[in-house]
């Protein structure tokens, strides 16, 4: 069975940490850590955090009731199901009760779902903020298992990133780019010369 945890999470984490290794390093993630664990799995949760608000944003309200086939989720109860599951990994990682706000079934409009969103994020914000390696390494229960604390956020990150990959075939049948195909932005000259 850890062997197949352990296979699971190398599996899931691969695309995050190819899409991460796409993405400039700032100077901070650059700098040597004493908390190298959960600083990197705080870096894969800031870029997953950032396409996912940015795949709710591009999509018009018209598609949020979008379903390839009847027998799937919805692109709007996709972004329900994603914010509720930030709940349900976070508050196991802190030790707390579930909010349980149950977004999927009770918000439909993109604007309520945006604002989920972002809330369920700012809720995750402040475990993965709060996290060492130190912390990260206690022992605690996810789905009747023993599993570390930064396991529970690892399985989060691995979680959203599935559903980014859901998200990406919508928007794709709808003739949108999703953020991670997005061209980089080109770099501005310091001291751009006017044309003469």
């Amino acid at each position: 069975m850890r062997v197949i945890l352990r296979m699971l999470l190398i599996c899931l984490l691969a695309p995050a940490a190819v899409a991460l290794a796409q993405e400039k390093p700032s100077s901070a993630a650059a700098a040597p850590s004493a908390n190298p664990y959960s600083t990197f799995t705080k870096a894969v949760y800031g870029r997953v955090e950032n396409i996912l608000l940015r795949s709710a944003e591009k999509v018009p309200e018209e598609d949020y009731g979008f379903k390839p086939t009847d027998a799937v989720r919805s692109y709007g109860q996709i972004i329900g199901h994603v914010a509720d599951a930030q709940y349900m990994f976070c508050s196991i990682a802190l030790g707390e009760k579930n909010p349980a706000p149950n977004i999927e079934k009770t918000k439909t409009t993109r604007a309520d779902l945006i604002a989920a969103l972002k809330d369920a994020f700012a809720y995750c914000d402040k475990v993965y903020d709060g996290m060492t390696d130190a912390s990260g390494a206690q022992i605690i229960k996810l789905f009747g298992g023993d599993t570390p604390r930064l396991g529970v956020l690892m399985v989060n990150n691995m979680h959203d990133m599935e559903h980014y990959g859901n998200l990406v075939t919508y928007m794709r049948l709808k003739n949108i780019v999703p953020p991670t195909s997005e061209p980089a932005p080109q770099a501005q000259p310091k001291n751009p010369q006017p044309k003469q």
